[in-house]
């Protein structure tokens, strides 16, 4: 196994826009997202990360296969959607860097990947001179008919590397869940880090 982790922006990213929208379809199907996806949604969306000057992707690949991959771009170029929450909060949109996602198949799991990819994500924002990260997360009830028994949210890892949950700062995205044929909206909670810089 040759597994290996590389920040990847803009043009060169083009390359891996397909594989990326198969990986997120493929890891999203999981709780506690359920997401039934479309590789033409997702291609589309990806697409954001080519526009976006300073975004980053960290690609994890095993050989020549995406296993994993992580991305951030600077709040200020992400959607007034996610942009929205920050109105007011005491945070400067122009000193945090939204971590958009993480997803890595089951088998890579537990072999620190999930450390890399907050490693160069934290890296990136340092280099940029922004001093907070932040990522919102899906909140699923503890009763949900499709949560997994058992079931280990990443709230211990994520306090671990220094996040702090914002029930303050939330907002609903939408998608279709799993059997569904329409978006239904979805609460998210952020997760933020200070410090950085």
């Amino acid at each position: 196994m040759t597994l290996r982790v590389e920040a990847v922006g803009g043009a060169d990213l083009a390359p891996f826009i397909a594989d990326l929208a198969r990986l997120r379809i493929t890891v999203f199907r999981e709780f506690p997202y359920l997401y039934e996806g479309s590789p033409a949604y997702e291609e589309a969306y990806l697409r954001t990360y080519l526009d976006a000057p300073d975004a980053v992707v960290l690609l994890a690949r095993d050989g020549g296969r995406v296993v994993g991959a992580s991305s951030a771009l600077p709040l200020t170029q992400e959607t007034g959607e996610i942009r929205a929450p920050f109105a007011g909060s005491g945070f400067d949109e122009r000193d945090v860097l939204y971590l958009g996602e993480s997803v890595l198949l089951p088998e890579y799991r537990g072999r620190g990947l999930g450390h890399a990819f907050f490693d160069g994500r934290e890296a990136h924002a340092r280099a940029l001179g922004l001093g907070v990260t932040a990522f919102c997360a899906v909140q699923r009830p503890e009763d949900h008919p499709l949560r997994p028994q058992p079931y280990r949210p990443l709230h211990a890892f994520w306090a671990a590397r220094g996040y702090v949950e914002r029930p303050d700062l939330h907002v609903a995205l939408s998608w279709p869940d799993l059997g569904e044929a329409r978006d239904t909206p979805k609460p998210m909670r952020f997760w933020v880090r200070r410090g950085l810089t």
